[in-house]
């Protein structure tokens, strides 16, 4: 995928992060998001960046990132597959890294439980108990189901992150 994007837009819109163990299905629902479209994905090589047109007032600079880069960014997005069971202790230990960076205090932060539209999928309950959420309580957070295969949930997702950039 691997979009660039100008100062311009750089500077125009916030700056989100979107972090998440491999396979949890970043890119597919960014690109989703993106363009409406669904895309054969395969593992990110460095980053990708994609400027979001959530509505005619609110836009979001996003980029998934391997290697972490959080300086100025105003929120992170932590995706998790909400189907995968046995990575879950996996993805609580990197949200916990992550968000133990200096550069990520008080940054809020939307989790989006994903692959929602596949069976047995743990819920939002089970997500935010698992990722230990409650007990972020330096900085505002929020869950939210989502698929970026059907594109379920990911609009509003985004615009709630726009909302909490904006009481930040």
């Amino acid at each position: 995928m691997g979009l660039f994007l100008s100062k311009r837009d750089i500077k125009r819109t916030p700056t989100v992060v979107l972090i998440g163990l491999g396979s949890s299905g970043k890119s597919t629902l960014l690109f989703r998001l993106k363009t409406g479209l669904v895309m054969d994905t395969s593992p990110t090589v460095g980053f990708n960046v994609v400027t979001l047109d959530l509505n005619q007032k609110t836009a979001l600079t996003c980029a998934i990132l391997l290697l972490y880069y959080l300086e100025g960014c105003k929120a992170m997005v932590f995706v998790v597959d909400s189907s995968d069971r046995a990575s879950i202790g996996d993805a609580q230990k990197a949200l916990k890294n992550v968000l133990s960076d200096d550069n990520m205090k008080g940054i809020p932060l939307m989790v989006l439980a994903n692959k929602k539209d596949l069976p047995n999928t743990m819920n939002i309950r089970e997500v935010s108990n698992q990722l230990e959420l409650p007990s972020y309580k330096d900085r505002a957070w929020q869950i939210q189901a989502c698929s970026g295969l059907k594109g379920m949930g990911l609009q509003q997702a985004f615009l709630s992150v726009a909302k909490l950039i904006k009481k930040s």
